[in-house]
């Protein structure tokens, strides 16, 4: 066993390899076995690292949000309007479209944590309230320059990431009648309407 673990390919290809596999085959069909395979392990060993499926979901899905994490700094912090960036946040925030994986992820993970410990749940909470930060302080920054009315940024934030996630659930899970193409049509609308500073006439 010491000689397999020696040999095992990084976590990181782990982790990659478990999304690749949601993304081509859906999650349904991402067991440990087939996982090991995949990367030329035995589930034994998979699970010698991680513990139990839940917890290779989960790994999964932070290494997965670390690298959104990464393309939301870039997004956020580059020349542009707070509009244009809030923009730029919900296009990264709303799914691709029906199985798109990550979201496919999210939503097993929630599924799982109605039986999650105390500290796979911190974990989770660790990974929404990045995103409820940024949102926040980019709202903050929209108000203090007058783009944005006088809301509460955290109280708007928190309201605004609700209706992404609801809209979000029905583009990832395909829902008829809702395409990614609507939903970011139905958001335009909406921070237009309840976000941006009214002009003088």
């Amino acid at each position: 066993m010491a000689g397999a673990r020696k040999n095992a390919p990084p976590r990181e290809d782990v982790l990659a390899a478990a999304m690749g596999m949601i993304a081509e085959r859906g999650l349904e069909k991402l067991t440990m076995a087939a996982l090991g395979r995949e990367v030329g392990m035995s589930s034994g060993h998979l699970l010698y690292y991680f513990h139990s499926k839940d917890e290779l979901l989960l790994q999964a899905l932070e290494w997965s949000e670390g690298r959104l994490g990464a393309e939301r700094g870039r997004l956020l912090t580059r020349t542009a309007t707070a509009r244009e960036r809030v923009e730029a946040y919900v296009d990264l925030y709303v799914p691709e479209g029906h199985r798109d994986p990550h979201w496919t992820l999210w939503l097993e993970v929630w599924n799982r944590s109605q039986n999650a410990d105390a500290a796979a749940r911190d974990r989770q909470a660790a990974i929404e309230g990045v995103w409820h930060r940024d949102l926040v302080a980019l709202i903050a920054e929209g108000v203090s320059r007058g783009e944005f009315r006088a809301v509460d940024p955290d109280r708007f934030a928190a309201r605004f990431r609700a209706l992404l996630d609801g809209f979000s659930i029905h583009v990832a899970i395909g829902l008829r009648g809702t395409d990614r193409a609507q939903v970011l049509a139905h958001v335009r609308e909406f921070i237009a309407d309840s976000l941006l500073a009214r002009r003088p006439s």
